[in-house]
């Protein structure tokens, strides 16, 4: 795992080669509708996040069974799943195919990728000795280059590359720094809490704590946190050792970087440990995917910690499982 999170500059650059060699077409769309779940949806929520206002048209996911009652056939469905054999994915597949909608494929194989194949839809190949979820730098690229194609959005290629060799530049620096944050959250039950760019890294760091570490954890977002959530750090049960990360942005709005030092510091008052970041990097793409790499290094960080090994995930294969039994 910790060679994959470490490979994410190769992971883009070969992301962005895999969509040339599909040779995908545009095609003008209302929105792009990215459906998924887990790590094969996180992608869509990044990309949003990186393009921020240069999206033109909408880009949502959607983690579910079928999309929105409210789309229309003018939507390009971009259907992602990393085993191609994800029911709810497999499920929007054929909702979308029954609303008219244009559909393309992001997968390594499976049900997914035979059902393109013999509808002739484009489909976009992944490499398949990847977990799901260290698929990320894929996922994102995909979401991205996908939504400039439907011109929602203009494209950012030259960025994320840019990204590739600033994220090799500090992936040193990266380590150590996912080192120190985990020594303060061992023992914690995270709350991860972002704004505006930061907000679906902060989902990230969440999922990313939960499978490789085998820890509960939290994700918030600012401002909506401090209309609710503020208040109940202080009424936290003894014990309940909770810790906050803020992951704050270094071209914010001053008005969330104001919240985000009082809400520092409520949180610190309550005896909760804080731990603060800023992201770097000169573009969004590039700040969003260091936060991002970041995160999953402090994953891994913990769960070498607590002696746990990050790949397996019996909990999810058990539930998957009992799905399968009448």
């Amino acid at each position: 795992m910790l060679d994959d999170v470490l490979a994410i500059p190769d992971h883009l650059r070969d992301a962005l080669w895999r969509i040339e060699s599909a040779r995908l077409q545009r095609s003008d769309a209302v929105g792009l509708m990215v459906c998924g779940m887990g790590g094969s949806a996180i992608g869509g929520d990044l990309a949003a996040a990186a393009l921020g206002d240069r999206l033109t048209r909408p880009l949502v996911t959607v983690r579910g069974y079928e999309p929105p009652s409210w789309a229309t056939p003018e939507w390009t469905v971009l259907c992602s799943s990393y085993s191609g054999e994800t029911e709810e994915t497999l499920a929007c597949f054929a909702a979308a195919e029954a609303l008219g909608a244009r559909r393309i494929v992001v997968s390594t194989g499976g049900a997914l990728v035979e059902g393109a194949r013999e509808a002739g839809l484009p489909v976009i190949g992944l490499p398949g000795t990847l977990q799901p979820r260290a698929a990320v730098a894929y996922m994102f690229t995909v979401a991205a280059e996908v939504a400039a194609l439907t011109g929602a959005a203009p494209r950012v290629h030259t960025e994320i590359d840019a990204a590739a060799a600033f994220l090799e530049e500090r992936s040193g620096g990266l380590r150590a720094r996912a080192a120190e944050i985990a020594a303060k959250l061992d023992g914690t039950i995270p709350v991860v809490c972002g704004a505006g760019l930061t907000g679906p890294v902060a989902r990230r760091w969440k999922t990313q704590l939960n499978e490789n570490a085998k820890l509960p954890a939290l994700f918030s977002a600012l401002p909506e946190a401090d209309h609710n959530e503020l208040c109940g750090w202080a009424g936290a049960p003894a014990g309940a050792k909770l810790a906050a990360v803020l992951l704050e942005d270094s071209d914010q709005h001053p008005r969330e970087r104001r919240r985000f030092e009082l809400t520092a510091e409520a949180i610190a008052s309550a005896g909760a440990e804080v731990v603060r970041l800023e992201t770097a990097g000169e573009t969004r793409v590039a700040r969003l995917l260091w936060a991002t790499m970041l995160g999953d290094l402090v994953s891994l960080s913990l769960a070498e910690a607590r002696g746990v090994d990050p790949l397996p995930v019996e909990a999810i294969e058990g539930l998957k499982a009992a799905l399968e039994r009448p």
